[in-house]
């Protein structure tokens, strides 16, 4: 008799990722191949120019470690369980990380928990690591930003091939009406991706799960799990869409909203990538022979083209992506499309944008 269905969907989930991984790994050990050859013979380049092995490169004979972030909540538990099954059976080294935010009193001793429980399901390493949260962009986007900046760090120093995050189709949802609640554009409705971060770092199994799998996974395993306070916290945005947006929808449209949601995530996500080709295509189409931006030529452009021009040569110029919001960049696309003599425009990162004999110049102030 095979496992509950729910422990045999997260596990099959996992083990895709783990199959992508390693497929990665394989490609990039081949690709490196060559080049160590060549650093082998006495004339190879040394120094800046020399090629080294990627993040993630794991040590010589050795199998590629992958971490799982873990919270000790239903999610994460389910994830770093079926990380540890699917570890055995290939070649894979297996570790955990659980971040103590401390913002909840105890909360280094509730790490310590989850960390032997992580331990419990032989997975290695496994690392409490405690960060610093601080105030910018609200105490949701502080954590979030201390907690991937830990795990970052963690995967740097462990030389891991990729992260897993437990992120459902139920969070993914939760995205989606948060970035459509902001106004934001296609790229926000996109929602998170399956691969994401430096190198494709950060992997999401369960975005095609719901909740409710991975904590019926949990309980058929009789795994212990944290439900965070925080989570059912009203003072939280994401809490109150939750318990209450989420579910006054379902009332309201019937069931299966989540799951057109995070169906609508992934059609936003198709078209904005094939957005930003045609963006990245047509940048080098829109300037002069001194690299400016020729105001004429992006008035030209689709509005859906132009933008994403626009936002690449702003970022291009140091505006931190982060803090470039969609009114910054409508302010600059008046620029093009509704010129009349206007002053020059600043942008995060002490970047100005102004409008010079036909030409858009963005530079640092």
């Amino acid at each position: 008799m095979g496992p509950h269905p729910a422990v045999a969907a997260i596990r099959l989930a996992v083990r895709r990722v783990l199959h992508d991984v390693l497929n990665e790994v394989s490609r990039t050990t081949a690709a490196a191949r060559p080049a160590a050859a060549a650093s082998a013979h006495p004339g190879a380049p040394t120094g800046p120019g020399a090629t080294h092995p990627g993040p993630g490169a794991a040590p010589a004979g050795e199998p590629p470690l992958v971490l799982v972030a873990c919270s000790g909540g239903a999610d994460s538990m389910a994830l770093a369980s079926a990380l540890a099954f699917e570890a055995r059976k290939l070649a894979v080294r297996a570790g955990a990380i659980t971040v103590d935010h401390g913002l909840q009193a105890g909360s280094d001793l509730r790490a310590a928990e989850v960390a032997a429980r992580l331990s419990a399901l032989d997975l290695d390493p496994v690392e409490a690591v405690t960060v610093t949260v601080g105030r910018e962009g609200g105490p949701e986007a502080a954590a979030r930003d201390a907690r991937y900046a830990a795990l970052d760090e963690a995967a740097e120093r462990l030389g891991a091939a990729a992260v897993l995050l437990g992120h459902t189709r139920d969070d993914q949802a939760e995205t989606v009406l948060l970035g459509l609640a902001r106004g934001s554009g296609i790229r926000s409705l996109s929602g998170m991706a399956a691969v994401s971060g430096a190198s494709g770092r950060y992997r999401r199994p369960f975005l095609h799960l719901d909740r409710q799998t991975a904590r019926k996974a949990c309980l058929v395993q009789s795994l212990p799990v944290w439900d965070d306070p925080m989570n059912a916290d009203p003072a939280y945005t994401r809490s109150r869409l939750r318990h209450e947006g989420l579910p006054a929808l379902e009332k309201s449209l019937g069931k299966g909203v989540v799951e057109a949601l995070a169906r609508t995530a992934q059609l936003c996500r198709d078209d904005a990538d094939a957005l930003d080709r045609w963006a990245a295509d047509a940048d080098a189409a829109v300037r002069d022979e001194a690299g400016l931006l020729e105001c004429a030529k992006l008035y030209a452009l689709p509005p859906a083209v132009r933008r994403r021009v626009l936002r690449r040569a702003a970022i291009a110029e140091g505006a931190p992506a982060g803090s470039l919001f969609a009114r910054h960049i409508e302010e600059l696309d008046r620029l093009i499309t509704g010129w009349r003599g206007q002053g020059a425009i600043n942008l995060p990162g002490r970047v100005v944008a102004r409008r010079q004999g036909g030409r858009l110049v963005i530079r640092q102030g």
